[in-house]
C-alpha cells in the first residue's frame, strides 16, 4: 500500500513538471520572446524612451555597436497585439514580441549606414492598445516625439516606417500624421479586412498619404484578414509598388500567426533585403523568393 502511494506520489509530481514545462514553452510561443539565443544579441540592443506627461512611449534601437553616424533611420511596428512591454531588467532591454516578423527579422536591417528602431505602444494602451486609438492625434503626436528624441541621439532626421499585420494601422496612421518625419512607409502583410479589433485598413482615406508607399505581401498568405489579392488590388489603387513574396516555410504557427507564410518564415532576410533597397534606391523587384 505504500509503495502504491509512493508511485502515484511520484507520477504525480511528474504531471506537474511536465504540466509546467509545457505551460513555459506554450508561453513562450504565445508572446515570442525568443529569449534563448536571439540571433539579434550580437547587435546592440538599447531603449530609447520619452515621458509624455503621464505616460510614456518607448523604443527598442538596434545597430552595430560600432557605428556612428547614420544615413537611414527604420522605424519598426509590429503587429498584434503591437504591445512589446519595453523595459530594462538587469540593465537588459526587455520585452514581447520577440518572434514578430519585424522585431526577429531587425538585425537584416542594420548595416554601417542603418539602425532600426521597434516602436511600443505608449504605457497608458498597454492594456488595450486599440486601432481607432492609433488614429487619433495623441498617437501621431506620440511616435512623433519618439522619433525626434531617437533622431536626435543618432542623427537621423527622416525615418522609414514599416509596419506588419496590425502594425501597418499603426504606421499607416504615424506617417500619415507625420510626413515630414516619415516620406516613406512600407506596410507588409496588411491588415486589409475588418474584424473584432477594429477596420483595419479597409476605410483608411488614402489620399490623406502623402509618404512614398511599398507594399509587401506574401503570396501564400493564409491569414483571412491579410488576403493576397486585397493588398494587390489597393496597391493597384494606391499607385504603389507591390513586392510579392514566394516560397519560406515550414509553418510552425497558425495562420495569422507570425511563423507562416503571414509572418514571412523562412524568407525573412530576402525580405528584409528588397524593402532596405527600395529605401536606399527607391527600386524594388517584383518577387523575391521562390517555391
Amino acid at each position: 500500500m505504500g509503495i502504491g502511494l509512493l508511485r502515484v506520489g511520484i507520477e504525480t509530481v511528474w504531471r506537474a513538471l511536465l504540466l509546467s514545462v509545457f505551460l513555459s514553452v506554450a508561453a513562450a510561443a504565445q508572446t515570442g520572446t525568443d529569449a534563448v539565443a536571439d540571433p539579434n544579441s550580437v547587435l546592440a540592443n538599447e531603449i530609447v524612451g520619452v515621458t509624455r506627461g503621464d505616460y510614456s512611449i518607448s523604443g527598442l534601437v538596434t545597430r552595430r555597436p560600432e557605428a556612428k553616424v547614420f544615413k537611414h533611420g527604420i522605424a519598426l511596428f509590429p503587429g498584434y497585439p503591437s504591445i512589446m512591454k519595453l523595459r530594462e531588467e538587469a540593465g537588459q532591454p526587455r520585452f514581447e514580441l520577440g518572434g514578430n516578423f519585424l522585431i526577429r527579422a531587425r538585425r537584416h536591417w542594420v548595416d554601417a549606414d542603418t539602425l532600426v528602431i521597434s516602436v511600443d505602444a505608449p504605457s497608458d494602451e498597454w492594456r488595450s492598445f486599440s486601432q481607432l486609438f492609433r488614429a487619433q492625434p495623441r498617437y501621431g503626436a506620440d511616435v512623433a516625439a519618439l522619433l525626434t528624441e531617437a533622431g536626435r541621439r543618432y542623427g537621423i532626421a527622416q525615418w522609414t516606417l514599416v509596419g506588419h499585420s496590425e502594425g501597418t494601422v499603426s504606421a499607416f496612421h504615424a506617417a500619415r500624421m507625420n510626413p515630414a518625419l516619415a516620406p516613406r512607409l512600407i506596410l507588409t502583410a496588411s491588415l486589409m479586412v475588418a474584424g473584432r479589433n477594429g477596420p483595419g485598413l479597409s476605410g483608411v482615406a488614402w489620399n490623406e498619404l502623402s509618404s512614398r508607399l511599398l507594399w509587401v505581401h506574401h503570396a501564400d498568405d493564409p491569414c483571412a484578414y491579410t488576403p493576397y489579392h486585397e493588398a494587390r488590388r489597393v496597391a493597384e489603387l494606391t499607385h504603389g509598388p507591390l513586392l510579392t513574396v514566394r516560397g519560406g516555410g515550414p509553418a510552425r504557427s497558425a495562420p495569422c500567426e507570425a511563423r507562416s507564410a503571414h509572418g514571412f518564415v523562412g524568407v525573412e532576410r530576402e525580405t528584409v533585403a528588397a524593402m532596405l533597397e527600395w529605401v536606399r534606391t527607391g527600386q524594388v523587384p517584383a518577387e523575391v523568393g521562390g517555391k
